[in-house]
This record gives structure tokens, C-alpha cells and sequence, in this order.
């Protein structure tokens, strides 16, 4: 049963909304200051996990990623089923200002998790530098941005409350947070700035039909890829020399 649940609520987030990427600025576009108000009791780290965050499209819907800088890549990471083709397969990744095609390199289907790499960086977007956690306490504020339905940009912060075990896929993190189509995707992170995991899921009740629980997350512990083993079929494909390839 919690293995099917899993694979419900994952389905459940890529959104089938389209976005329309012609109200997106060509590269040369130079953004007003500033882009948006942003009250000063948003932290810092909140402040770059949003400048971080993008809609990743796929097909007639979408989902969410964050962009981190791993050594010389600029990377995105998302949800397996967001990005669910073929390695070497493009997706459109964008802000409300700059989009940029990037390549599948990575994908876990046991933990929902996917790596793709942009060949040119953002020019406005600041990415998050490659920091995962080492630490997965209940009770760890946590703080992630992505695109809840058609929705633009939103903000979000909650905490680890739980765990779950799921076969094949390991231990789970239950994260009292806002979720909805859209999000799944998005980059989770505490309030030092590091990377916890991946969120793909909202928990469902099976009582007189299917009842979702928005405020229930399923994130995937971002120690269940190792960023070598991510990123070897991409460095052994390239014929650049890249510092993170060594």
C-alpha cells in the first residue's frame, strides 16, 4: 500500500498547465530593480532559495527545480517524474525573466529524483552552491520556493515532522509545508542554506474517494544520489574538461 501510495502522489504534482514562455525575456532582457517587493522578514537564505527556484516544463505541463552550481555546472534539480524522458533528452527551464534549455543527465526512479545541466548559465539567476545536508532531524525548519498550479513564484517554510519507510526507496522525509501540482520538483532546504532533499509528493486519504492533504510532503533525502555517480555519464559523454568532471 505505501508503495503504491508513493508512486499516486508523485504522479499527482506535474502539473497540466502549459506555461506561456513568450511573456519570458529573450537573453538580452536586463530586469528593472526591483523585480518584486520582498518584505524584510524574509532571511537570506529564503532570499536565494527563491532566486534559485524555476519552473521546469515537460510536455503540456510542469513542475519545479532548483538551480545549484556544482564546481563549474550549472545544474537543475527536479523530480524523476518531472523529468521522466530519455537521458540527453531537453527541457525548457525559466523565471519570470530568463529561460534556458538544459539536458537530462541523472534520474532515479526508486527516489524520484532527477539532475539536468544547463550548457549556458542565467545571466540574473543567482544559483544555490551544491551544499547538502548531513543532517535530517524531525523538527529542522525547512524553506523551498516552486509553482503551485498556475501560479507564479510562491514561498514557502515548514518542518520535518516525520518519516517514512518505503520499500525499495528507503526512508522518506514528511514535511509539514503548502503542497500542490507544481511543486513537485522543487529544491528543500534548512534555514543554513543546505540542500535536504527533493519534494515530489502530497499524502493522500483513501476514505469516500481520494482526499489530498496539502499540507503532508513527501521530499526525497537528497543523500540518496551521489553527485560523481549524477553527473559520470555526462562527464564521460563531453569532450570539455570540466572541473567537476575530475
Amino acid at each position: 500500500m505505501k508503495k503504491l501510495l508513493k508512486y499516486f502522489v508523485a504522479a499527482c504534482l506535474c502539473s497540466m498547465i502549459t506555461i506561456n514562455t513568450n511573456t519570458i525575456a529573450a537573453d538580452g532582457y536586463k530586469p528593472k530593480q526591483p523585480i518584486e517587493k520582498i518584505n524584510k522578514s524574509l532571511t537570506f537564505v529564503e532570499k536565494k532559495v527563491r532566486g534559485s527556484a524555476v519552473k521546469v516544463v515537460a510536455g503540456g505541463g510542469h513542475g519545479s527545480g532548483t538551480v545549484v552550481q556544482y564546481k563549474d555546472l550549472t545544474l537543475v534539480l527536479t523530480a524523476k517524474h518531472v523529468a521522466d524522458g530519455v537521458l540527453g533528452s531537453s527541457y525548457l527551464v525559466a523565471n519570470e525573466h530568463e529561460q534556458r534549455n538544459a539536458t537530462l543527465i541523472y534520474q532515479s526512479r526508486e527516489h524520484d529524483i532527477a539532475v539536468l545541466v544547463v550548457s549556458t548559465p542565467f545571466r540574473y539567476l543567482k544559483a544555490m552552491p551544491w551544499k547538502p545536508t548531513k543532517k535530517y532531524e524531525i523538527g529542522t525548519d525547512i524553506v523551498y520556493s516552486g509553482h503551485p498550479s498556475w501560479h507564479k513564484l510562491m514561498s514557502f517554510n515548514g518542518r520535518i515532522v516525520g518519516y517514512e519507510e518505503l520499500a525499495g526507496s528507503g526512508t522518506q522525509l514528511i514535511v509539514n509545508t503548502y503542497g500542490w501540482f507544481g511543486c513537485s520538483g522543487s529544491g528543500v532546504y534548512n534555514t543554513d542554506g543546505e540542500l535536504v532533499g527533493i519534494l515530489y509528493g502530497v499524502d493522500v486519504q483513501y476514505s469516500y474517494g481520494v482526499q489530498i492533504q496539502e499540507n503532508l510532503i513527501w521530499v526525497a533525502p537528497i543523500r540518496n544520489i551521489d553527485i560523481n555517480t549524477a553527473l559520470d555519464a555526462f562527464c564521460r559523454g563531453s569532450v570539455k574538461g570540466y572541473k567537476a568532471c575530475k
